[in-house]
């Protein structure tokens, strides 16, 4: 258990890129770029407590 296939990986892939463009179509993007600033202001706090 816990083994991670291509398949699986591929799908996994294939499903993230799915929700990006969904968000793309519906929103503009304005979703995955909220996304990408929490995770770039959760990067520089970790990286604050180092």
């Amino acid at each position: 258990m816990g083994d991670v296939t291509n398949s699986i990986a591929i799908g996994l892939g294939l499903l993230i890129l799915g929700g990006i463009g969904v968000d793309a179509f519906l929103t503009g993007g304005e979703g995955f770029l909220f996304l990408v600033r929490k995770g770039l202001d959760l990067l520089e706090w970790i990286a604050f407590w180092r």
